[in-house]
Order: C-alpha cells, then structure tokens, then sequence
C-alpha cells in the first residue's frame, strides 16, 4: 500500500485539530473536558443510530422518544461519572445524572410497552449503545475526575496521578491513540503486506503492531524523562492503544454491516465521530479496568 501524501496530508492536519481541541478540553478545566465529551457522546449516538437503520431497517420503526430516550440515559450516566468536580451554586450535577438514570430505569419498559412494533433486537441493539457509547465515555469522564487514586499513592507514577486530578492518565490514553492510529497508518504505508482483517481490508498487520509498539514505546520514553514513571505507564499505554485498535476494527465491523465507508463526515479524512472516536470508545474502559487494578 503506496503512501498517498495527499490523504496524510489532510489526515494529518486533521489530527492536529483533533489534537488541539482535545487537549483544549482536557487542559483547560473540567467543564471544558466534559462538555467536549458530552458533544461527542450525541454526535456518536447520532451515527449509530444512523447505522443501526442501514443494518436493520426495522430499527426506523422507533418512537422519536426511543431516539432521544437512550442518549439523553447515556448521558445520564456521564453526569455520574464526574463524581465531585462538577459543581454549580453547591450543587453537585452528579446528583443530576443519579435522578436521570433512576428516572430513565422507571420509564424504559413503558416506551417498548407502549410501542406496537416494540422488537427486542430494536432493545438489544439500543441497549448496546448504552454501553459501547455512554458508559465506555462515562469511564473516560471518571478518569479525568481522577476518582480512582488517592494522594497517598506509593509511587511516582501514582503520585502524579492523584496531583494532576487525572488530566495525566486522559493524556496518555489521547495522545497513545493518537500515536498509534498515525504510526499505524506510517508503518503500513511502507511496509504493510498483510490485511489485518476483511473488516478493514486497508490496515495491515505490520502497521498495526508497528503502531502499538511505538505508541508505548513513545509515551514511556516521554513519560520517563518528563516524570520518571516507570513500567506502569507503558502498561497503561499499550493497554490504550492495543484496545484502541480494536476499537477501531469494531467500528470498521459495524460500517460494513452498514454497507458504508464513513460513520459520517465531521472531520474531513477522518470521517464522522465514530470514525475518530472509536478507539476512546474501546481504550477507556480497559484503561479504567486496568488503573483501578492498580491503583484503587
């Protein structure tokens, strides 16, 4: 596979942009990392459900309140996730996302019992996105809150974690990814032989284990010098871009079934927000998984 410098050219510029505005959310405050991930989070919902009709066309046959029901309880459960750094006039928007997810829980069987052409595929596959959308970006949000570690940590690493409120395990897994997705496509362009998967017949297996191997590489090298960490950031970071990369071949998975190249067209050479954020959607929750092992 020939290197299109036209088609890196704009990937790149794009990932750039990418790279400005998430580090604007995750640098700036809290609010800012939130209300960032709270667009992403129904820009996401949108194209799944966009792709959800073009799998099975009966999911058209859902209420309006089916479509805005599920993401607004999705969202309801990133309110949750902020644990108490979001605060308006003492009032701790957690709270908010409880009272949404409790209410959500009560109202759920009554859209499908009053729905006539209530299938339980259309539940399934709704219900699905609650995880693979809301959750795995309610995990990411519990990060940056830095819920999991305590000041009292043992090690540098964990020390750093509890001083920096989370920011620093947001901006291992974001720049790992973004690392990993740009090393990927680098190393498959020059030496890429073998198709990963007929899922995604254009990524290789060289380019994608060249993009894990320098993705850790390069956050541990960085982090070594920058904070003195040791190993447990390269664990964090080839755990980020390992699941990353299948992220990213889930949401390729999903856009054959769907019989489309692009989940949307939000960033030119990058495709809509699945097509960008899908492997947050997959590295977040094993990131989560794998620092509240090891740190809570």
């Amino acid at each position: 596979m020939a290197l299109d410098k036209k088609v890196f050219a704009t990937r790149a510029k794009t990932a750039l942009i990418y790279v400005a505005v998430m580090l604007t959310g995750l640098l700036w405050n809290e609010w800012s990392f939130f209300i960032l991930f709270s667009v992403v989070h129904f820009g996401c919902w949108h194209e799944y459900q966009k792709l959800s009709v073009l799998i099975d066309p009966s999911y058209s046959n859902q209420t309006v309140a089916q479509q805005f029901y599920f993401p607004i309880y999705g969202w309801g459960w990133m309110l949750m996730a902020v644990s108490d750094q979001l605060v308006i006039g003492g009032f701790n928007i957690s709270r908010a996302g409880e009272w949404i997810v409790s209410a959500g829980s009560y109202i759920l069987p009554l859209l499908f019992i009053l729905d006539k052409n209530f299938r339980w595929k259309q539940l399934a596959r709704l219900m699905g996105g609650i995880v693979y959308l809301s959750i795995s970006l309610a995990l990411l949000i519990n990060l940056r809150s830095g819920w999991i570690w305590s000041h009292d940590g043992i090690s540098i690493f964990s020390q750093a974690l509890g001083g920096f409120s989370g920011k620093l395990v947001a901006m291992l897994l974001v720049f790992g990814i973004w690392i990993n997705d740009t090393m990927a496509y680098v190393v498959g362009s020059f030496i890429g032989k073998t198709p990963l998967s007929s899922w995604s017949p254009k990524k290789t297996w060289e380019g994608t284990l060249g993009g894990i191997v320098l993705s850790a590489g390069i956050i541990s090298v960085a982090s070594y010098f920058i904070w003195n960490a040791n190993y447990e950031v390269f664990i964090i970071a080839l755990v980020a871009a390992t699941a990353g990369t299948l992220g990213d071949l889930a949401e390729s998975r999903l856009k054959r079934l769907a019989g489309v190249k692009d989940s949307g067209s939000f960033m030119p050479g990058h495709g809509g927000f699945l097509d960008r954020f899908d492997s947050i959607l997959f590295a977040a929750p094993m990131v989560w998984l794998v620092c509240y092992l090891m740190y809570h």
